[in-house]
């Protein structure tokens, strides 16, 4: 028989915690009860269930992975943009000189991620270009579970913070559904936003799965990167104090570096002056740079300016002074972002397990962006579209560079430069311009640093074997019921103390027909696609010149070895066309805009025959894909509202924002429409205020038709008469940028500058009905 004492320790079962072991399913079963049930608590032994526990000695992870950065860029790896918070985490830890990426973003973030190649993924392009195939729907299938939702059913806390391209974009409006948010994907906490990219003073942004706005207005000294770092280091430092024994998984993934490049004066500033000596001669001292650093062996061939880029010396002073003040910008913001990124490695240092925290820093999930097009721009969103300003457009404009009513990038030339010394840029995931990444990695308690790069060949679908040997953690054969797809990379954590670890022996890589096969040294390359012509699908796919590069001694993809070894290459073309079945990367499919434009799937119950919308207030965050199309059609807005007369403001409907977009709304009792197409703001108002009561005010978008983006007649009216009426000679075809569809406010980015955001409406609104004609 127990005694009492027995029966007071016994509830030390309380604390019994499972230490994880090699689990073939996930989540674990409910563990049995280890106690005692008798008819009464005095005969029976209380026992609670045990629940997952992390491995003894399975470090905090942190990964950081910024967005579209050349591998000649950093100070850190050669480049001419001081990045001493990089700089510092390398001396001590290691620099990685052969890492890659898919060279785009939510690929590149679907193989982190999941450990798994991007088509396999579901995430062969971008979400906003998703197709109908299982390879491009932007679906995470369940057979590929992410590390969050591995490390988390093994004791791990998981956070996502900053941008999410990975939820297909007709499900990230507020309906969901919201199993392919992050929250859905094994992380227990979420604070970013859900597109390929964030307007920094005006971000769409959402906490889990709630929409919030920012805590104050880009004049206060709003930045989303300051924002979600404060929010960052709180919440690390919060459960550090409640939970110090309990690992983190922490996914620090910033808007930064990827355009809109919003930053201050002050940072821009200090950059004055600094790349006047053109793309070519930048290219010539970061590539000195890199062969005394190291990053790069010393006969590392430069590459040559390809006729793509025009000669530094070929352009006017104007092109200089607009080209130059862009990149200024560009560098700018990203020495606020390792100013800011330091912050938080600092905040790291300070947490009573610093030692064992494996921070993994990837720098870009591609090669620099060449987006901007020939001449750079102010409204990054209309060259998307195809429709490139001229200088003079950008100079008389220049003073607002930054800030938040811009959305600026630089030219291709400094994208060229950026990648340093290879060819190529974002996109072309044929090249190593467009796929190589510089990679930094800290672990105190575990890696001594060395100043000798490692140069092991590897692929972002390394990383999650890496962390899972770390953690001590199999990866399972089943989650949640679901058999898994084998893993596709493999642990390199034998480098952090093997200076001579080699790495993968093979890999392919495949963005919009840009295409390589990397084997044992050899890679050979197809370049398909132009990154800044999305109005381009060449096709054509068999008379694409193929290249090939012996790596092992030609660092920088500088010697065609092609024309001098035929069967080589015809081997290397048959390696791709395996790894192409196997992977699913097939169809190939080059088309740009004309991917933005196939219809995608509806939100769930969605009527897709629908031409009436009734929307009420509070209806907001409505992506453009799950909001009415009123593209390339006529369409009308009906508001049934009520008013207190002069007293009433605030917007009705607002659709897109500073670059695109549509807005009703009314200023001191005064209905107002405007259509902001590219800055060029078409607006109508009303000659008086409404009359305080009930009211109907109305916008009628009559379309000329005979293709897309096309003129219209637009008329305003009130209570059934017309008030007003303009004129557009074109309007937006394709999509307005990375805003939402609202009702009754217009959260994030503002349609017009005439109203701060989100300018709630203070009177009622009954309904808006959105029709189609």
């Amino acid at each position: 028989m127990k005694t009492k004492l027995s029966l007071l320790l016994t509830p030390l079962l309380f604390c019994g915690i499972a230490n994880s072991t090699a689990q073939t399913n996930l989540p674990k079963p409910d563990p049995p009860f280890q106690g005692k049930i008798g008819k009464t608590y005095k005969e029976s032994i209380p026992a609670w269930p045990q629940i997952p526990k992390a491995a003894d000695g399975a470090p905090n992870v942190v990964i950081i992975l910024l967005d579209d950065v050349g591998f000649g860029q950093t100070s850190t790896f050669g480049g001419l943009i001081p990045t001493p918070n990089l700089d510092k985490l390398a001396t001590e830890g290691l620099r990685y000189n052969r890492f890659h990426t898919t060279a785009i973003c939510g690929p590149s973030r679907a193989a982190l991620l999941t450990g798994r190649n991007h088509h396999d993924a579901g995430n062969g392009f971008l979400m906003e270009w998703a197709t109908g195939f299982p390879n491009y729907s932007t679906m995470i299938p369940r057979t590929t579970a992410t590390m969050a939702e591995v490390l988390r059913d093994n004791g791990y806390t998981t956070w996502w913070y900053g941008k999410n391209h990975n939820t297909p974009d007709w499900e990230t409006s507020v309906a969901g559904p919201f199993d392919r948010w992050p929250t859905g994907l094994g992380f227990d906490y979420f604070y970013g936003f859900n597109a390929g990219e964030a307007h920094q003073y005006y971000p769409v942004i959402f906490e889990n799965t709630t929409p919030v706005e920012p805590n104050k207005s880009p004049e206060q000294g709003y930045h989303l990167l300051t924002d979600m770092t404060d929010r960052a280091i709180a919440r690390m430092r919060y459960e550090k104090s409640v939970s110090p024994n309990k690992p983190f998984f922490m996914y620090f993934a910033p808007g930064a570096m990827h355009a809109p490049h919003h930053v201050t004066r002050e940072w821009r500033d200090k950059f004055k002056g600094k790349f006047d000596m053109g793309w070519e001669k930048y290219r010539e001292i970061v590539f000195e740079n890199q062969k005394k650093m190291g990053i790069i062996p010393p006969d590392t061939k430069l590459t040559p300016r390809p006729d793509w880029v025009p000669a530094w010396g070929s352009l006017s002073d104007k092109q200089k002074k607009v080209y130059n003040a862009l990149f200024e910008n560009y560098a700018g913001y990203f020495a606020f972002t390792d100013h800011e990124v330091g912050r938080l490695l600092d905040a790291i240092k300070q947490l009573p397990d610093a030692d064992n925290t494996l921070v993994i820093y990837i720098v870009g999930d591609n090669g620099a962006s060449s987006e901007g097009g020939p001449d750079g721009t102010l409204d990054e969103i209309k060259n998307l579209a195809g429709m490139n300003a001229s200088i003079d457009d950008i100079l008389k404009d220049i003073d607002k560079l930054g800030g938040p009513e811009t959305e600026p990038h630089y030219p291709v030339g400094w994208a060229w430069a950026g990648n340093t010394p290879f060819q190529w840029v974002k996109q072309v995931a044929s090249h190593l311009g467009g796929s190589r990444n510089p990679m930094v990695i800290s672990w105190p308690s575990r890696i001594k640093h060395d100043d000798k790069c490692r140069d092991a060949f590897l692929h972002l679908v390394d990383i999650a074997p890496t962390v899972y040997e770390a953690a001590h953690v199999t990866m399972p054969d089943y989650v949640e019921g679901i058999k898994q797809l084998p893993l596709a990379g493999k642990s390199f954590l034998a480098s952090f103390t093997n200076p001579d670890y080699k790495g993968r022996t093979e890999q392919y890589f495949e963005i919009l027909s840009n295409r390589s096969i990397y084997e044992d040294g050899w890679k050979a390359n197809a370049q398909h696609t132009l990154p800044w012509r999305q109005d381009l699908a060449p096709g054509n796919w068999d008379k694409d010149k193929w290249e090939l590069y012996n790596l092992n001694a030609d660092f920088s993809e500088a010697n065609d070895l092609a024309a001098k070894n035929p069967e080589k290459l015809e081997a290397m073309k048959k390696k791709f066309d395996a790894a192409a079945e196997k992977y699913h990367v097939y169809p190939l499919d080059d088309r740009g805009v004309a991917r933005v434009l196939v219809p995608k799937p509806p939100p769930p119950g969605y009527d897709t025959s629908a031409k009436r919308f009734v929307y009420h207030a509070g209806a907001t965050r409505l992506p453009e894909t799950a909001a009415p199309p009123i593209k390339n059609r006529s369409w009308s807005i009906t508001a049934n509202v009520k008013t207190g007369g002069t007293k009433t403001n605030g917007v009705i409907l607002a659709a897109g924002g500073v670059s695109s977009g549509v807005t009703l709304y009314m200023k001191n009792g005064i209905p107002i429409f405007d259509y902001n197409y590219y800055g060029t703001h078409t607006v109508l108002k009303a000659p008086v205020a409404i009359t305080a009561g009930n009211a109907t005010v109305q916008l009628d978008f009559i379309y000329d038709g005979g293709g897309i983006g096309k003129g219209a007649d637009l008329i305003l009216k009130v209570d059934g008469k017309q008030v007003a009426k303009g004129r557009m000679d074109a309007s937006v075809f394709a999509r307005f940028g990375v805003d939402a569809f609202g009702v009754g406010e217009d959260s994030g980015q503002p349609v017009t500058p005439a109203y701060q955001p989100p300018f709630r409406f203070d009177g009622t609104i009954e309904k808006v009905v959105v029709e189609l004609k």
